[in-house]
């Protein structure tokens, strides 16, 4: 079976292109099955359930989407060998730009919205930079201009990745994305496999439920910013 992370923020268009993908893979034989990870709630099942595809659901609630990701993947490998699927999908929820959902050895997707503005792809960390295929949604709403500069500031946050073009509306360059897909590394198993980055740290008292605000409550891996009082008025 092959294991495909897809991440990206929310609303770049996810769901949208993993369907497109995914429709051509049926086309071509393949079971593809998803299993789809949000924060508080989601819809995104009944899509894929209404194209007959397998899908779980996991909701992380009040934990950070990628620690609960990864305490959860390899469950939803089981489950993906359980269903005889060729292909298993893991769509991430909408994550921060911090967030890194992608494992060593197993295709890394990060999906990018052209509507975010030229300069999104820089500020964007591990998600993208480490990723193995970046797709670009929504690239018809801007002009031409705009769609080369952001697919140049991709090249340059990732220059080793491969980057394409993705209308989740029209399907156009899901092929693409497919048949990159389709040429994934088979992956056996996960244990023992490691995270290509590691997670954002989540170990302070605001992690565990505190909620009051003020230095006494703060303990643990606190960062704190530095303030320049210098006047610069002449």
């Amino acid at each position: 079976m092959r294991l495909i992370t897809v991440a990206g923020s929310p609303s770049v268009g996810k769901t949208s292109v993993i369907l497109r993908a995914s429709e051509i893979l049926r086309q071509e034989g393949l079971k593809v099955g998803i299993a789809k990870f949000d924060s508080l709630s989601t819809s995104d099942d009944k899509l894929y359930a209404q194209k007959s595809f397998p899908v779980a659901v996991g909701l992380a609630g009040a934990l950070c989407p990628d620690h609960y990701f990864v305490s959860n993947v390899e469950d939803c490998m089981a489950w993906g060998q359980r269903q005889e699927l060729d292909i298993l999908i893991s769509e991430s929820a909408g994550l921060c730009n911090r967030c890194s959902p992608h494992i060593g050895g197993v295709m890394a997707v990060c999906v990018v919205d052209a509507l975010a503005g030229v300069h999104t792809p820089k500020k964007i960390g591990p998600m993208l930079r480490l990723a193995d295929l970046v797709v670009i949604t929504k690239g018809d709403i801007v002009s031409q201009v705009e769609r080369e500069v952001f697919a140049y500031q991709t090249r340059l946050a990732n220059p080793g990745a491969r980057a394409l073009f993705c209308n989740g509306i029209t399907g156009q360059g899901a092929a693409d994305l497919a048949r990159a897909i389709h040429q994934a590394p088979e992956t056996d198993v996960l244990e023992g496999a490691r995270l290509r980055f590691p997670m954002p740290a989540a170990v302070c008292p605001y992690c565990v439920g505190e909620t009051a605000i003020g230095e006494t409550h703060q303990r643990g891996n606190v960062k704190k910013m530095r303030f320049n009082d210098r006047s610069e008025a002449a």
